[in-house]
């Protein structure tokens, strides 16, 4: 699947909201410009198109799956009373406010701890679908990226329910570490963005709102953008061959200052993107259980296994070891 695209799952999810409520889906999807039946990934702007018309049928924006109905409208809303935040910490807060008012449960709060801010989602009886949560966190990351015009880049995503059949997607569409079954849904961050400044405005906001959601899908992704490219690039070499930072603004043709210039612009440092990468190559190394750990850490190029062991530590709060029986 092209990474772009919404996969068939969250589609399927969206569809037995309706299903859950009673509600035909072929109507919606015909209305969301969708072939019936359904069975294939879709474009940004075709998951925005079949969100709308999913609200519309069940007069809630948010799927039907909070403890009120989020009613149409609300959504705009929420990004007017987020006009004049001086700060995203500002925003967030003012937008998990209003998100208690609106849905009352699950309730977000933001906890900022050892050099992590996290929005904690705390339901009131038993845990949600992990696509509840996933609604919540693109609903406020998508429009806080918006407000400070730039990419969040998360540091860890954690669902309080048990893995969806398609729980891969999960993680190839937040494009940091995954876990499920976790005591609370918690979505982390470095807590350094909290200070970046909040800089649209009225105008601003009539744009955004006239792309509304299918914008805040897509424009903030972690697959978009330079960081992107780098890490096409990445993934074509062994990590024992990554270019040097200099080397690779070489082969991107950019001055390094525009390279480091663009990738912060982004959220992102090459020393980001490298770790990302590692960690994923990590993670998916230790599930095979094939190779041992001193191998792993010398593929992905580290001078010695120690030295892994403590870059996966930071990563993920586990062992390698630990994480391969936990996968197993």
């Amino acid at each position: 699947m092209e990474r772009r695209m919404i996969s068939a799952g969250f589609v399927d999810d969206a569809l037995d909201c309706l299903v859950r409520r009673g509600i035909d889906p072929a109507p919606v999807l015909a209305q969301a410009g969708l072939a019936v039946p359904f069975g294939a990934a879709v474009s940004a702007e075709q998951y925005g198109a079949l969100w709308l018309a999913a609200s519309q049928a069940l007069d809630d924006e948010f799927f039907g799956l909070g403890g009120r109905p989020m009613r149409p409208g609300s959504f705009t809303l929420l990004c007017h009373a987020l006009m004049g935040a001086a700060t995203l910490e500002q925003a967030l807060r003012r937008a998990l406010r209003f998100l208690k008012v609106v849905l009352e449960d699950p309730e977000g709060e933001l906890q900022v701890a050892d050099g992590l801010a996290a929005i904690v989602l705390k339901d009131t009886g038993a845990a949600r679908s992990a696509f509840a949560y996933r609604t919540y966190w693109i609903i406020v990351h998508g429009i806080t990226c918006w407000l400070v015009g730039r990419r969040i880049p998360l540091r860890q995503v954690d669902f309080r329910c048990g893995p969806p059949e398609h729980g891969a997607d999960y993680r190839l569409f937040f494009g940091a570490p995954v876990r499920f079954d976790q005591p609370q849904s918690r979505l982390a961050f470095d807590a350094a963005f909290l200070t970046l400044p909040a800089t649209r405005g009225a105008r601003a906001l009539k744009d955004f709102l006239r792309g509304a959601p299918a914008n805040i899908l897509v424009r903030y992704r972690h697959d978009q953008g330079l960081a992107a490219r780098v890490k096409a690039r990445l993934r074509a070499v062994p990590a024992t061959a990554w270019p040097g930072f200099e080397d690779l603004a070489r082969q991107l043709r950019l001055p390094a200052s525009t390279l480091r210039r663009r990738l912060a612009d982004e959220g992102s440092t090459y020393r980001d993107i490298k770790d990302e990468l590692r960690r994923v190559l990590a993670e998916a190394l230790l599930r095979d259980g094939a190779k041992p750990v001193g191998e792993i850490a010398a593929e992905l190029g580290f001078s010695e296994p120690s030295a892994f062991h403590r870059a996966f530590r930071k990563w993920t709060a586990q062992s390698p070891g630990a994480y391969r029986r936990g996968s197993a």
